[in-house]
């Protein structure tokens, strides 16, 4: 008799049924080749249906070759709108697929990615950041069927800081600064994002731009207005959207307004952009897409299927009044 409380296990579904563990597993995974009894079969079902049986995913594992657990690595940083997005888009779109997304936030002090993959049973691994070789091949080793970056590259990564400089340098500004994000984290992506506004400014004949740190905070965004306009900037890309309206927040603090005293360009689209004084001009990504590509990317993969091509995020200006 099982105890109240307690779940079900195998062998209660077998007691009650009347039947062997084996069978139960051959009725329950839908194994090929085997003939169970039409009465068997039903009594099985019903007794798993009463005793509100689910298998264990390290049963589902056994029976199926791999878990349907997707492991998202994230760094130790603040999680902005976007990245919140896509998790978000990517969940659904793996659900949709009958995967289930866990989230994992590294930390210097975590434990082993391998470990973290043995106790959740993951059989596939996606990262915000790069996975260096040593942890590539652990997270092989230990049997992750699936390894997958969502770096989606420096050359498309640059083309959303050429995004932004070349609708500035179309606007007429010839004198660009760059805002960098203070977090040390997000300062890779910042910096190849720079290399595509630096790429503009160099095709139009311009000085490089004139790059800062802009943190969230307001006397640090005035003093860093400061320093643009006496230096003549007209115009800044910056790393993203709340980047973008610190530097908001610094033109304010100096009775300044965009985009006659200086525009702002922001990435992401996060929907506090369109709410801002004045609205923010930016950079948006098919989130949704994107999402929907890597699900089946993953799908395919644990399936043994062909993967089908990752199409590089697609970045698209969102005109708004800060140019």
């Amino acid at each position: 008799m099982r105890q109240p409380g307690k779940r079900a296990t195998s062998s209660d579904v077998a007691r009650t049924a009347g039947v062997s563990r084996t069978t139960v597993s051959f009725v329950l995974n839908d194994r090929p080749g085997h003939a169970i009894p039409e009465e068997t079969r039903r009594r099985v079902l019903q007794a798993a249906s009463e005793l509100n049986y689910r298998p264990h995913a390290s049963a589902r594992t056994l029976a199926g070759g791999s878990s349907r657990i997707v492991l998202l690595v994230l760094p130790d940083t603040p999680v902005g709108s976007g990245i919140g997005q896509f998790t978000e888009e990517l969940s659904l779109a793996l659900a949709e697929r009958d995967l289930t997304l866990i989230i994992h936030i590294s930390t210097s002090g975590s434990q082993a990615l391998p470990d973290v993959c043995a106790v959740v049973d993951a059989s596939a691994v996606i990262a915000l950041g790069r996975f260096d070789g040593a942890t590539r091949t652990a997270l092989r080793d230990a049997g992750v069927g699936l390894v997958q970056s969502l770096d989606d590259g420096e050359p498309a990564m640059q083309q959303v800081g050429r995004l932004q400089a070349e609708h500035l340098i179309e606007r007429g500004h010839r004198k660009i600064g760059y805002a960098l994000p203070s977090h040390p984290v997000l300062r890779r992506l910042a910096e190849v994002r720079l290399r595509g506004v630096t790429q503009a400014c160099e095709a139009a004949l311009l000085d490089p731009p004139d790059v800062r740190t802009v943190a969230m905070s307001p006397a640090v965004a005035d003093e860093v207005v400061s320093r643009w306009t006496a230096q003549s900037v007209t115009a800044v890309c910056a790393y993203n959207d709340e980047t973008a309206m610190a530097v908001l927040a610094g033109l304010r603090a100096r009775g300044l307004r965009a985009p006659d005293d200086l525009a702002v360009v922001g990435v992401d689209d996060i929907p506090v952009g369109a709410l801002s004084d004045p609205p923010l001009t930016t950079i948006r990504f098919d989130l949704h897409s994107s999402a929907q590509r890597r699900a089946d990317t993953v799908a395919a993969a644990l399936a043994g299927r062909t993967r089908p091509a990752q199409a590089a995020l697609e970045p698209l200006l969102v005109l708004r009044q800060t140019t």
